[in-house]
This record gives C-alpha cells, structure tokens and sequence, in this order.
C-alpha cells in the first residue's frame, strides 16, 4: 500500500493554502498576492508534494533552501521566477527560508478575458528544474512593481473595473517575463550552443543505432528528457537560437537520413519509411515531399 506522504497533497483553493501557511484569508478568493516572508509552514505538510488548481508564479530568493519541480530541484540562493501551471506537482524542502512574492491567480478569475485562452501561449509554465529566469537588476524592479501594482489594486476597495485591472497587470508581467526569458536565452548562447551541439550527438546515435525499429521516430520528450530539459523550454530555447522548434529538427535529422538510405541503399520506400520508424509508408512520403517539394521516389531517380 502507498504511504501516505507519497500521495500528493491537492489544493482546490486559494483561500485553502492560506489556511495552510497560516496566512489571513485572501483579500479576493480568486487571485491574491503572499509575501513569501509572512508564511508559517507546518513541518509535516511541507515534506509532502502537493499540487494545486491555479496559476503560480513566484519571485524568490533565499540564503537556502531547494524546491522541488518535476524530478528535481532548483536552487534559489541566486534568486528566481518560476512559474507554475494547475495540476503540476511541487514540494519544498524542511529547512527553506524564502524571500520574495508569490502571486496565486484561479483560473476563473481570467475566464472571461482573452487570457484565459492566451496563457497558454506562456511556454515557460512547463519549464522543468534549473529552467528559472533570473532577472537583472533592471527587470527586478520591472516585476516588483507590477507586484506591488497588483497590491495596490488588491488593496483598494473593489469596483466594477478592478479585475480589468489586475487582469491587464499580470498579462502585462507575463508578457515581460517572456521577454526576459528570450533575453536569457541570447545571454546564454554559449551554453545554448553547446546544447545544440549535443542534442545533434543524441540524433545522429539514435538513428545510427537503429532505435527507430524498436522505438518508433524519435520525440520531442525524448531529446527533452536525454539533454535534461523540459520539452516547452528545448523548443523555446531552440526556436531562438535557429529559429525552429525541436520538432523540426527531428524532422530536419529524419530527413537527412533518408536522403542517405535513398541514395547510399537499394531500399524500396517502404523499406526506407520502416528503417527510419514510420509505421505506414504514406506518412514517411508526405514528410518528405512537404520538406523537399519532391516524393522519395523522384529524389532516388534524380541521381539515377
């Protein structure tokens, strides 16, 4: 029988992890802002994952302390934002000290407003561990006082125009944290470089070793998973340093190699299809002619 501990811990409300960090109700039921530095955090609850039905994203920093995310853990003795989706699974660890905000925002509260669509554009909430953005001192001032406008509003007797307001002010930090990020992404291109580099390794063994008999084509979570990132954050990072995604650089990769097997084998097309993971021959031939402008057939010919 699972323990207890494993089962992770589901929060519905806003107003029910107020209750849990020992914090006052929330000003509104829907969204509110915690400063990290008011939580009161019960020892047992905190060695427990848990996950929630709303939106988190939070600016943090600590003399120590580790969160958990995914299959690991980001330290944020540096500082950070990260940014969480309903349904993922989080847990801290017992001896953390965090400064900085938290904003919780349900779901509801963006239903009526194009945003409720539109956050899903925000692949940074499906970033993995050591995917946070870490923000220069100009872009902390840039957040802390969208924070502090969203307080402000929060603060200030409701009317029939504040959830307009408080909507525009996270829309707006959303869409600088996502310029933020593609900041980072330029700043660490080195890094990004070397990435690159080894995710074509990753490629060109895999299809070397001949995993596609058994494996099928290789996928997204798949290189994902081999370089230790998440699938939103490969892509994203990708996209801004080659300008494709990762998809299209498997499709690239598959591409290149049947050019070989057409050129280099006496394969039929089926043949060629099997060899590289595609289940049915039609799929392999409409790839190939969408990414060349011919069918692997006339490619063959042309250098017969």
């Amino acid at each position: 029988m699972e323990k207890k501990d494993n089962i992770p811990l589901k929060i519905s409300s806003i107003s029910e992890l107020h209750q849990l960090l020992q914090l006052p109700k929330p000003l509104h039921p829907l969204v509110s802002l915690v400063d990290n530095t008011k939580m009161i955090v019960n020892k047992e609850f905190i060695k427990r994952s848990f996950l929630m039905d709303f939106y988190k994203i939070s600016y943090k920093y600590s003399e120590h302390g580790k969160i958990g995310y995914g299959q690991g853990y980001y330290d944020f003795n540096e500082g950070g934002m990260m940014f969480t989706s309903p349904g993922q699974i989080l847990s801290t660890d017992t001896d953390a000290e965090y400064y900085g905000y938290t904003l919780l925002v349900h779901p509801d509260f963006l239903r009526t407003y194009p945003l409720a669509k539109n956050i899903r554009k925000f692949g940074f909430f499906s970033y993995d561990t050591n995917e946070a953005l870490h923000l220069s001192d100009q872009e902390k001032t840039v957040i802390t006082g969208l924070l502090d406008n969203i307080n402000n509003e929060l603060n200030t007797a409701i009317d029939e125009v504040s959830q307009d307001v408080i909507v525009s002010y996270i829309e707006v930090l959303l869409n600088y944290s996502n310029r933020f990020y593609k900041r980072q992404f330029i700043t660490r291109k080195a890094v990004n470089n070397d990435l690159l580099s080894k995710m074509e390794t990753v490629l060109e063994d895999y299809f070397n070793q001949q995993h596609t008999l058994d494996s099928g084509i290789p996928t997204v979570e798949f290189l994902a998973s081999e370089l230790h990132l998440s699938p939103h954050y490969l892509s994203d990072m990708l996209r801004n340093l080659t300008g494709q995604n990762a998809q299209q650089h498997i499709h690239e990769k598959l591409i290149e190699k049947a050019k070989e097997y057409l050129t280099a084998t006496s394969f039929s097309v089926s043949e060629v299809a099997y060899a590289l993971g595609f289940e049915h021959p039609q799929s392999f031939n409409k790839l190939f002619k969408k990414k060349t402008d011919r069918t692997p057939l006339s490619y063959r010919q042309s250098f017969n």
